[in-house]
């Protein structure tokens, strides 16, 4: 008897079987290959097509400086980094590439400048640790550019989309150093490479027309629409996927194609529900044994086409840099229950730039509102509290753990939070393991 038939059942109706299953593994398959692009693209809609959304930067072309450290009505972008006032901006290089231009910043302040793709590689670094902190010009270039380096840019940066974002990040050190972090943050230009050379721009490309973002949509079925929409941009496919291109077409998937659900056959679409399915299974169980950011963030190569990894990466915190950029690692806990981290001596984050913690609730990872409006902790915090022995002893949880304890308290809400850990400028030991964060640890004494 054929397996999962009935008996007697003919060749057409295990040749339909057969049918479903692959279907089912395809969209299982392109669902977690979509996933980051998806969560990517909810962004993109908010800043880019939305006037009235309160994340709107204007279009593309422009910066949306921050000016002062997040807070919990900020909904970019989930797991947000509250140590470094962000500045976003998108960039449109169908018709030709643009040219970033950084200020000079002073020696003992960090800032990157960190470029991101449609599929959420980290194609491109400006700032501290991958160009320095002088001033200059980079230029950002599509996947199909063809010319040599123009005077006057330093490097060009290609891109596999022809749509790219930068989340850049200056650090501040506290309120008073607002004007100081303003001051770079205008000193920051973006101009398409024609005003950069001061000659005639080329012809304009369409406008691109945004469908509406809905994220219970995204959820099912219908993430083919928006993974046909942003796979228009992402032309000529990489090499290393193009047989995967002709797979994922086998159930509708393609640039720009359209995909109506309702006039699919009923059992197909049932195959493709089932593959939806089996893919949020795999990313929960990954997602579960996932806890640092080890492998999790980089260029296409960093990840070698690992999407399992890049979805759950998207999922845990997107526009995560680059682990030689920061590294990640972090604590899942109750609030209702007072926690400590405790830090031997000799055994504090191992940071060239900065380290911090940081709080959000579950399960939408955005900050904690708190009485005392603290986000983070980490080693920038004024008034932190030493041990005895010199280690340090950070306290979470919902009720205060002390007025002696406050200054190294990171409150946390009346339930279930994320507390992510941040070090910028890891060194060898923490990239390879070797170093870990402490556990997250009852709080009874």
């Amino acid at each position: 008897m054929l397996s999962g038939l009935a008996a007697g059942a003919g060749p057409a109706v295990a040749q339909s079987a057969t049918m479903q299953d692959e279907t089912r593994a395809i969209a299982r398959d392109a669902y977690i290959y979509a996933f980051p692009m998806i969560e990517n693209y909810n962004t993109m809609v908010k800043q880019l097509a939305n006037p009235a959304s309160p994340e709107y930067v204007g279009g593309f072309g422009r910066y949306r400086h921050y000016s002062t450290l997040y807070t919990p009505e900020n909904h970019d972008v989930v797991t947000p980094n509250n140590d470094t006032p962000y500045s976003w901006a998108w960039l449109d290089l169908r018709a030709e590439p643009w040219v970033v231009t950084v200020p000079e910043v002073p020696a003992n302040r960090y800032y990157v400048q960190q470029w991101v793709d449609l599929f959420t590689y980290n194609f491109a670094y400006v700032g501290t640790r991958a160009t320095g902190n002088g001033a200059g010009s980079y230029m950002i270039a599509g996947p199909e550019w063809k010319g040599p380096t123009p005077p006057g840019i330093k490097q060009v940066f290609r891109a596999e989309t022809e749509i790219v974002m930068t989340l850049t990040r200056t650090a501040l050190d506290g309120p008073q150093d607002l004007p100081n972090v303003k001051a770079i943050q205008a000193g920051m230009q973006l101009r398409p490479l024609s005003a950069f050379l001061n000659s005639a721009p080329p012809a304009a490309m369409p406008p691109v027309s945004f469908p509406p973002y809905d994220k219970a949509k995204g959820r099912t079925h219908d993430f083919i629409v928006y993974m046909n929409f942003l796979l228009q941009f992402t032309q000529p496919p990489v090499p290393s996927e193009a047989e995967l291109m002709k797979r994922f077409g086998k159930i509708g998937i393609g640039p720009g194609r359209p995909f109506d659900a309702s006039k699919l056959p009923p059992e197909k679409l049932a195959a493709i529900d089932a593959g939806v399915k089996d893919a949020q299974a795999a990313m929960a169980a990954k997602a579960k044994t996932t806890l640092s950011s080890n492998g999790m963030f980089g260029t296409r190569e960093d990840l070698k086409n690992d999407y399992l990894t890049r979805a759950i990466a998207a999922e845990k915190g997107l526009y995560g840099n680059s682990l030689v950029e920061a590294w990640y690692g972090g604590y899942d806990g109750d609030g209702r229950k007072p926690s400590k981290i405790r830090f031997a001596p000799g055994q504090l984050p191992p940071a060239r730039f900065f380290w911090s913690i940081t709080l959000y609730t579950l399960p939408d990872r955005f900050l904690y509102a708190n009485p005392l409006q603290r986000y983070s902790i980490g080693d920038r915090t004024k008034g932190l509290k030493r041990d005895a022995d010199g280690g340090l002893t950070l306290y979470i949880g919902h009720v205060s753990p002390g007025k002696d304890r406050e200054s190294n308290w990171l409150p946390a809400p009346e339930g279930m939070y994320s507390a992510v850990g941040r070090i910028y400028g890891p060194s060898e030991a923490a990239m390879n393991g070797t170093w870990k964060l402490p556990p997250l640890a009852p709080a009874t004494d």
